[in-house]
């Protein structure tokens, strides 16, 4: 069984205050989490518009499953990795003996945090940090999303940055790599070829994620977005999913629905749960607007470019087919279906039944909130609403379990 310390958790964690574009006048930080967290959604929406290039749902699941575990093995590097400027980077992969010695660097800095977690997904990070890519899609969509989601960083900083002349190199690079995948279905609607296109108005609104913090009205340090926090949520849920041995569905589900499960903050904002039950109701009027904002703006454009598979994963990862966004839910004769945790763990833990772990991932929801507040008064601001918040938070999962997993000590651990 994989096992998973505070020490990895804060390192996932530690992408929220590694800044981006750090030699170059931004409007406001860009910081890696937001980054990687923009990159996996524009992954995932690539990985649906290409899995017609592939025969069996099966092999639909191994894409969506590689692209997860590639996404989380990037940044895991990156993190280790720092700030080494692409050009710079590029030039040692492009020398195999000085790439190598990179590579055997970046695994002993790893290895304290990332070796818990089993032989098996060892192994697997060891190969990918030395650059073994054997599903050859996988690695284009992720080298698409990841030009894309950069290169939108890019052109919310260029007009500060009339002035430095690598600019236009850096935009013509930007380009040439995004065309290089421009077979790929879903890449020249990235590129702005096709500006209406359901897909590139998604992933640009997607990016206002980035900009959009968490507990606005309370000083914190790091200051979380709401892009960050659902990545976050993302690797947490796949790493606990990992450590229960669950099955693929249910792997790729829990990842994307942590990494989706905040979208429609997008056009509502972040309404803290304490206002949202103060009033009786309220929370079901929001949850009904969020449905007609999310149909008007986001599903309707969708179906009506023939994008129904995207749709219909939408409607299963947030808990618009009938059960709750986070229930545990199994699909069975067609219809979404909410059941306890320990019956889908014993007894639905198959892709036939496309198993989510609702309740798994609301624990790492409120699990990355009690991070961004137990690291901020590790930071020195230390305010009452966020000792409340990190009293709160210990205090409701002290004795919660789901099947195997102690909730309760994975808390109690930030003592």
């Amino acid at each position: 069984m994989a096992v998973i310390h505070k020490s990895l958790l804060q390192f996932i964690f530690s992408g929220s205050y590694m800044k981006r574009w750090n030699d170059k006048l931004r409007p406001s930080d860009l910081h890696e989490v937001d980054k990687q967290g923009h990159k996996m959604i524009v992954a995932w929406l690539l990985c649906k518009m290409n899995a017609d290039k592939l025969g069996s749902r099966e092999e639909q699941l191994r894409l969506e499953h590689n692209v997860i575990k590639g996404g989380i093995f990037d940044y895991f590097f990156r993190l280790v990795i720092t700030d080494i400027k692409p050009p710079v980077f590029y030039r040692i992969k492009a020398n195999p003996s000085h790439f190598a010695k990179l590579a055997e660097w970046a695994l002993k800095e790893l290895a304290p945090q990332v070796k818990p977690l089993g032989d098996g997904f060892w192994r697997e990070l060891s190969a990918y940090v030395q650059g073994e890519r054997p599903d050859e899609l996988a690695t284009r969509i992720l080298d698409a999303a990841h030009h894309y989601a950069s290169y939108w960083e890019f052109r919310a900083i260029r007009p500060f940055n009339s002035f430095d002349d690598e600019m236009p190199d850096i935009d013509k690079s930007f380009i040439e790599h995004l065309r290089r995948n421009r077979d790929l279905a879903g890449v020249p609607e990235l590129l702005g070829e096709k500006p209406d296109a359901a897909i590139h108005k998604l992933a640009n609104l997607c990016g206002q994620l980035r900009f959009q913090k968490r507990w606005s009205q309370t000083p914190r340090l790091p200051e979380t977005s709401v892009m960050g926090h659902m990545f976050i949520v993302a690797c947490y849920a796949y790493l606990f999913s990992l450590s229960l041995g669950a099955c693929r569905a249910r792997l790729v589900n829990n990842f994307f629905t942590g990494m989706l499960h905040d979208l429609p903050e997008v056009l509502t904002r972040d309404i803290i749960s304490p206002v949202k039950k103060s009033i009786e109701g309220l929370d079901a009027i929001i949850r009904d607007y969020e449905g007609e904002a999310i149909n008007r703006r986001i599903l309707d454009p969708l179906r009506k470019d023939g994008l129904d598979s995207i749709v219909n994963r939408l409607h299963y990862y947030l808990g618009m087919s009938g059960a709750s966004e986070f229930g545990n839910t199994i699909m069975r004769n067609g219809l979404s279906v909410e059941i306890p945790f320990n019956e889908m763990h014993r007894l639905y833990n198959d892709d036939t039944y496309d198993p989510k772990d609702g309740e798994l991932i609301k624990v790492c929801d409120y699990l990355a909130a009690f991070l961004e507040a137990y690291v901020a008064i590790r930071h020195g601001v230390a305010s009452d609403q966020i000792h409340q918040a990190l009293w709160r938070l210990r205090a409701a999962h002290r004795d919660k379990e789901l099947g195997p997993l102690h909730i309760g000590a994975i808390f109690a651990d930030f003592d």
